[in-house]
């Protein structure tokens, strides 16, 4: 491993981090800034909801046009609108404000979330690409572990006010990293014949893909498993279990450890018994694990440490699916990886978006519903992904008889 490789995937893991950042520091503040505001669970975690939609629907603009005008610009523009939006946020009177300012935040936030991804495939495809990928996630997993600790002191000390300040600092070390380390992947020749009317023809031709689709659907899918998490854990675990909002985030920190820690298994696994062989695995594992705890929830067990165990062997499983089901899904496109990109992580925040929604309506405070719709994901995500596979490779068979 080079050591330019090496800077390149934490240049753009930074990056990419600064959106998670401005989730995962958030959570243990949503009882607070509720209190703060005269705000309702359900106005509190709209303003969640709001983020996840607009990252979902702006990634397919910053897609397009970061293969049309390159890969820095977008990447600056996005920083500095995040910046806007965290400002706002810091100041915002009521919770329609904060929803507001959340929106614009999460605008901003878009361009870290596509363009490291289709920069990776400018570099590198397959093995290369995914090992890529996985130190990414690496680098991103310090948001889900530390972020909710260090968004837990800061608002002992600051209030949830000071998490926005936070998030506009680490903004401003983001655009200084972007500037200073990063070159331009996309070069001028490939530019000129990106326009906007062949991005939505690409983005017709993706759709058309039943492998694309079916591995970003399983991307989402399983995403989504994490958000129901994210959007319902700081109310069960501190309300119902009766834990402090640094014991909540130590829980939150151990599950994100489990998932972004096999994340870098996934080059060697998938070097050495192939991408559809270690999804296939790892969605079965992701599955068992989240029916299974569902199954005793039902039944009548409301333990914290079983959840705790449980969400630990199954988000570390996911974190095998979402890299290799990345790279399988971008190799085939590398033409026009931007937009790819784009579409991919906007399926998969429009999808988790939803998926929280519909969490949230059958949310009673307890562990129960949690489980029953991160178990129903992760069941949804294994059928999705071996339904794909099991396509791909018959019609991989038909080509070969041919």
């Amino acid at each position: 491993m080079t050591r330019r490789f090496l800077r390149i995937a934490i240049v753009l893991g930074l990056i990419t981090a600064v959106g998670p950042f401005a989730i995962d520091m958030y959570l243990p503040a949503l009882p607070s800034i509720g209190g703060s505001l005269n705000a309702s669970a359900s106005s509190v975690q709209m303003s969640l909801t709001a983020f996840f939609v607009t990252l979902g629907i702006c990634q397919l603009v910053y897609g397009p046009l970061a293969d049309m005008v390159g890969r820095k610009r977008p990447i600056y523009a996005g920083l500095a609108i995040f910046t806007i939006g965290s400002i706002g946020c810091a100041f915002a009177p009521t919770i329609e404000s904060l929803i507001v300012f959340r929106v614009i935040q999460a605008v901003g936030a878009c361009a870290g979330m596509v363009i490291p991804r289709a920069i990776v495939r400018d570099m590198h495809t397959g093995h290369e690409a995914t090992q890529l990928i996985s130190m990414l996630m690496l680098v991103v997993s310090v948001s889900p572990i530390l972020a909710p600790l260090t968004g837990s002191l800061i608002i002992g000390v600051f209030g949830w006010r000071g998490v926005f300040w936070a998030l506009t600092i680490a903004a401003a070390i983001a655009s200084v990293l972007a500037v200073w380390q990063l070159h331009e992947t996309r070069e001028a020749h490939h530019r000129a014949s990106s326009t906007w009317g062949g991005a939505f023809a690409a983005y017709g031709k993706l759709l058309r893909d039943p492998y694309f689709v079916g591995l970003t659907l399983t991307g989402a899918f399983g995403i989504s498993a994490f958000f129901v998490y994210l959007s319902n854990a700081s109310f069960v675990i501190v309300n119902h279990y009766g834990l402090t909002p640094t014991m909540f985030s130590l829980c939150f920190a151990l599950n994100a450890a489990a998932f972004f820690g096999v994340t870098q298994l996934t080059a060697h696994m998938s070097r050495r018994y192939g991408l559809p062989r270690v999804i296939r695995v790892a969605v079965t594992g992701f599955a068992a694990a989240m029916v299974v705890l569902a199954l005793l929830f039902v039944g009548g067990v409301d333990n914290l440490v079983v959840m705790v165990v449980f969400l630990f062997i199954g988000y570390g499983f996911l974190g095998l699916v979402l890299p290799t089901a990345a790279v399988l899904s971008l190799d085939h496109h590398g033409a026009i990886a931007g937009t790819a990109s784009a579409l991919m992580g906007a399926m998969q925040f429009v999808v988790g978006a939803i998926v929280m929604a519909l969490s949230g309506l059958v949310a009673d405070g307890t562990a129960k519903p949690m489980v029953v719709c991160i178990a129903a994901t992760a069941l949804t995500t294994f059928v999705i992904a071996q339904f794909t596979l099991r396509r791909e490779a018959a019609g991989a068979a038909v080509a070969e008889s041919k």
